[in-house]
């Protein structure tokens, strides 16, 4: 018999500050660890055999957050993924614009940009065609101070808008979204949208890019210093997850707000997929609601998050000192725009 095998591994249903509920309902679910001297192989294990109910949890709270799990490095969580048999998305397969650094096959960096800005809240790689359906954090050093990640529950966000800003809510369903960003030659660190058109688009010149976009159905522009204008065709801005169940499924806020760098001015980031402008007001008021509902993940060495990404939303609080949050994407589901009844 071997260590793993004559050593326990103890996991309870627990509650954290700040933890939210509304009907019952609790945001995020929390699991704790009992077992300190446990091993990564045995919390995979734990996880395999709760597969399915871990996801149903994910889903119907939104987020689990596992904390005290024996998990150390990247290899740990490699192998914590691992218990979850979900299909890998390989980031440099992704269309998304933030720069992130490979550790495994599974494991990459969160957005690298610099710890003073703030990443609004997004769905990962709504903007794109292609996102994953399940999103993956682990903390392997959490920041000197701040770098919490905020969550918020999209689906709440959306019945609050529904009451609050009725015909913007009509006019996101019925018209989705146009997504429109400038990307560089080479990665640019500085930026939370830095990455470079060759790594987004997995091509090396120019010609292989344009017969890229052009398979994406993607508008496009060269502009000066061989930087690259893509503009997206017409995306959802809302999400029916479940009958009833609606999410605000999108990047508005990040777009309007903080898709800003030397290439990028948020005023010309986002449009209604007909071209035309957004509700102003109403897209202030679904940032002010988002931060009303939010849940900031304050890390602790060793947590690790399991988001349902048609669910939750997510961003980054500024911080100070290293930090070193690991990221994994699952499940790559493709979407296109189809209008859909509102509540």
């Amino acid at each position: 018999m071997n260590g793993d095998e004559a050593t326990s591994f103890d996991v309870l249903a627990a509650m954290i500050a700040r933890q939210q509920e509304r009907d019952g309902n609790v945001f995020p679910f929390v699991y704790r660890c009992q077992s300190p001297q446990g091993s990564a192989k045995q919390a995979a294990d734990w996880v395999a055999e709760r597969r399915d109910e871990l996801l149903a949890q994910a889903t119907d709270h939104g987020a689990v957050l596992f904390r005290d799990f024996p998990l150390r490095n990247a290899e740990d969580f490699d192998t914590f993924i691992a218990g979850l048999a979900l299909e890998n998305f390989p980031y440099e397969k992704s269309l998304s614009s933030a720069v992130r650094t490979s550790k495994t096959e599974r494991v990459v960096t969160a957005n690298e940009s610099p710890p003073g800005e703030d990443i609004l809240f997004h769905h990962e790689m709504a903007q794109t065609p292609h996102y994953p359906k399940w999103l993956m954090f682990f903390c392997e050093k959490p920041a000197d101070r701040g770098g919490a990640t905020p969550f918020c529950r999209s689906d709440w966000l959306y019945n609050r808008l529904i009451d609050e800003c009725p015909d913007f809510v009509r006019d996101c369903t019925k018209k989705g979204l146009q997504y429109s960003y400038v990307m560089p030659v080479e990665n640019d660190p500085n930026s939370s949208t830095g990455r470079s058109w060759r790594s987004t688009l997995g091509v090396v010149c120019k010609d292989d890019a344009e017969a890229r976009l052009t398979e994406l159905n993607y508008a496009f522009e060269w502009l000066g210093d061989d930087a690259l204008r893509a503009t997206t065709p017409q995306l959802p801005a809302v999400m029916e997850v479940a009958p009833g169940r609606h999410t605000f499924f999108n990047q508005l806020i990040a777009a309007y707000g903080g898709w800003k760098d030397s290439r990028n001015d948020p005023s010309c980031a986002i449009r209604h997929g007909d071209g035309s402008n957004l509700d102003s007001n109403a897209v202030l008021r679904a940032v002010a609601l988002s931060e009303e509902l939010s849940f900031d993940a304050e890390w602790i060495a060793g947590d690790v998050a399991l988001i349902d990404n048609t669910i939750v939303m997510h961003g980054r609080r500024p911080f100070a000192g290293a930090r070193n949050v690991l990221a994994s994407l699952c499940e790559m589901k493709q979407q296109s725009f189809a209008p859909i009844a509102c509540s």
